[in-house]
């Protein structure tokens, strides 16, 4: 009887019991939430992955543009939206006013480049390189630099800067007359030039006084 006694009580020692003195199932007994700890293979690895930078690629003079088209072209041929992002010939509008008529234009920022946004391996370092206009990756003949980060935002904000630079055929003694603003329908003479600016400065008679007036390209036309 002792024995059998003893049997029971190991029987009994060995089940999860609850408050109540009752045996607990598997489903109703509280598990203990174990947060899994990322693996130090797994950080060293995603720490190393390959980052998407800007490259800086030479073209042919006058192909910035097909280049861009043709390399679009590839990236979706060749499968390579994963690798190769972005395509960007930095360029901004140029108005020009010729004898009282407006004409845009795109002009180059930096003729004979273009930029590249991507993740560098020998995969996509070769579509773009064998891309038809382009001559070589701004670096050493073996390995492309990457463009810092500071320098494509200088160019971007460049690119923005300049969108809406005006031109126009006149210069220093040319007459012009005024076409808007409060001095509209009055004639002037060309006095200064500021082409960087978009400006000029002209003498206009006012009331009989030759006054020195600046003004906005826009505001002028060519007599």
């Amino acid at each position: 009887m002792a024995k059998k006694d003893n049997e029971i009580i190991e029987h009994l020692s060995s089940m999860d019991l609850g408050s109540t003195g009752e045996p607990v199932s598997e489903s109703e007994a509280p598990k203990e939430e174990v947060s899994e700890a990322p693996k130090a293979e797994e950080t060293v690895k995603d720490s190393k992955a390959p980052q998407k930078k800007w490259y800086i690629v030479h073209t042919y003079s006058g192909h910035e543009n097909k280049v861009k088209v043709n390399l679009e072209k590839r990236i979706e041929y060749m499968n390579m939206a994963d690798k190769i992002f972005r395509v960007e010939v930095p360029q901004k509008t140029i108005t020009k006013i010729k004898d009282g008529k407006k004409q845009d234009r795109e002009e180059k920022i930096f003729p004979g480049y273009v930029l590249v946004e991507m993740i560098m391996d020998d995969d996509s370092w070769y579509v773009v390189r064998h891309t038809a206009g382009v001559t070589k990756f701004v670096g050493s003949a073996k390995k492309p630099i990457p463009a810092k980060d500071s320098e494509i935002k200088r160019i971007i904000h460049r690119t923005q800067s300049q969108s809406n630079k005006i031109e126009l055929d006149v210069k220093v003694g040319d007459k012009v007359r005024i076409v808007s603003g409060p001095f509209s329908d009055f004639p002037g003479d060309i006095i200064e030039v500021y082409p960087d600016k978009s400006k000029l400065r002209a003498m206009v008679s006012i009331f009989g006084r030759e006054t020195p007036v600046e003004l906005e390209y826009k505001q002028i036309q060519k007599l």
